[in-house]
């Protein structure tokens, strides 16, 4: 409602009273319009400081996230300057007077490096003066953390042949690059953002380079066990039977998707359970291999980088072939922030706070994986790791999940469950994936506010 609304109300009812004949209504009237302009007066009022306040708080988390970017090597009062300068920028609210900004800097220690803002204005009342309080003050605060606090995010990026059509390949590439760049303009030192890259269709390819892992298992496509019944070599070794390699220079690097339940977890692989290791597989669309965790530190390589051991020339290089299997693009990004085989992430040191991100993006429905070759019981084994990603990280882990929905399919209901509340983004066209992306980027951006 509005304030005409409200005044025309409020003068509607003081007509009616004014009117009355009745010998009390003067008196009762009399006596009870004050607290009752006073209580219109206060919601309309409030409302308009409550807008002014959330102005207020969005543009001193932008201004400390700037400043902490800023801050090496400026002195005290260089740095209050700076967050005076940027605030006024950002904040554009005519009606609030007296607005003072202040911000409190301490160099890095143990705990990090640290601003804090503080912001206040006043604004003046239009009903609440009546009752004696011609002002209300307000203010916010946001403190920004910085060098005690890293991330660690995994992008799980659809290759699928359908992301050839209306320049969907083209657009994620050249936002998943804008992304690192984001990424890295916060980073201070190697190890305070890594990233990997998790390319995906029906499976996922590990690297040529890995064909003698231990965490790999084989089928008889690479080699024949002395015991014929046998058709794993996991199974062939747990009899005591001797497996002998074969054809392993014609494999690919891509695996399926491990045996289940090991489909829907974070364990890492060993030999001594054989169902958690990584099935290689002949597959004739295996696509771009897996980037393990990289420092975007040391991502200085050009747009145009055709260096696949680098992230930006890991992405440049992703060509899209095969069918959509979500499960196994998520599985692996959850693999990959884990310290453990097949590609451990860099140790964590304890004095520092750290943030896991996973990234999914895809254009289409899960049409096919180790078992199925229909969507409903591959979104059924995906919604199982989705909730262990959440129930297994207590909410350590952040999940963004993006739909490019170009084909006028439904909204995909396992992409929206598996993000993390506001975390799901869905677009119609291969221009949002850009839009989705700096999204994302200034979300991860503001995981390093503190309050």
């Amino acid at each position: 409602m509005n304030d005409a609304s409200i005044f025309n109300r409020v003068r509607g009812t003081i007509a009616h009273f004014r009117d009355a004949q009745g010998g009390n209504v003067a008196v009762m009237f009399g006596i009870a319009i004050v607290p009752i302009l006073g209580f219109v007066g206060a919601a309309v009022d409030y409302a308009r400081v409550n807008n002014a306040r959330t102005a207020m708080q969005t543009a001193l988390d932008t201004t400390a996230l700037m400043i902490s970017r800023d801050a090496s090597g400026l002195t005290t009062d260089q740095i209050s300057q700076r967050a005076q300068d940027y605030f006024n920028a950002l904040y554009k609210h005519p009606e609030a007077l007296n607005v003072a900004v202040t911000a409190g800097y301490s160099k890095s220690t143990s705990q990090g490096s640290k601003v804090v803002l503080t912001g206040s204005a006043t604004m003046k009342t239009d009903f609440m003066k009546v009752v004696g309080y011609p002002n209300l003050d307000f203010g916010a605060s946001s403190t920004t953390v910085w060098g005690n606090t890293r991330m660690r995010v995994a992008m799980a990026l659809d290759i699928t042949a359908s992301m050839n059509r209306v320049g969907k390949l083209d657009a994620m590439k050249t936002a998943a690059k804008k992304l690192v760049d984001t990424l890295k303009s916060s980073a201070k030192t190697v190890d305070d953002v890594y990233l990997s890259i998790i390319p995906f269709n029906v499976m996922v390819n590990v690297g040529t380079a890995n064909k003698n892992a231990a965490w790999l298992d084989w089928d008889k496509s690479y080699g024949s066990c002395s015991q014929s019944s046998k058709t794993t070599k996991s199974s062939c070794v747990a009899a005591g039977k001797v497996w002998t390699a074969s054809n392993l220079n014609n494999w690919k690097g891509c695996v399926t998707d491990r045996t289940q339940s090991y489909d829907t977890t974070k364990d890492a692989p060993t030999t001594a359970t054989p169902g958690t290791l990584f099935l290689g597989e002949s597959y004739n669309d295996c696509a771009s291999s897996i980037l393990p965790m990289t420092s975007v530190f040391t991502a200085n390589e050009s747009d145009g980088s055709t260096d696949d051991s680098t992230i930006k020339g890991k992405i440049n290089n992703l060509v899209a072939v095969g069918y959509t299997n979500q499960s196994i693009g998520m599985q692996w990004a959850w693999m990959l922030l884990q310290s453990t085989d097949p590609f451990p992430t860099p140790a964590k040191d304890a004095n520092y706070k750290y943030t896991d991100a996973i990234i999914l993006l895809s254009d289409g429905a899960n049409t096919q994986n180790r078992w199925y070759s229909s969507a409903s019981p591959i979104d059924a084994r995906q919604k199982i790791l989705c909730d262990n990603i959440k129930n297994k990280t207590n909410g350590a882990t952040v999940v963004y999940t993006i739909q490019v929905n170009t084909d006028g399919d439904p909204e995909s209901t396992i992409l929206k469950y598996c993000a993390d509340s506001g975390n799901f983004y869905s677009s119609t066209s291969a221009s949002g994936i850009a839009a989705a992306f700096d999204s994302i980027g200034n979300s991860l951006s503001k995981l390093r506010i503190a309050k």
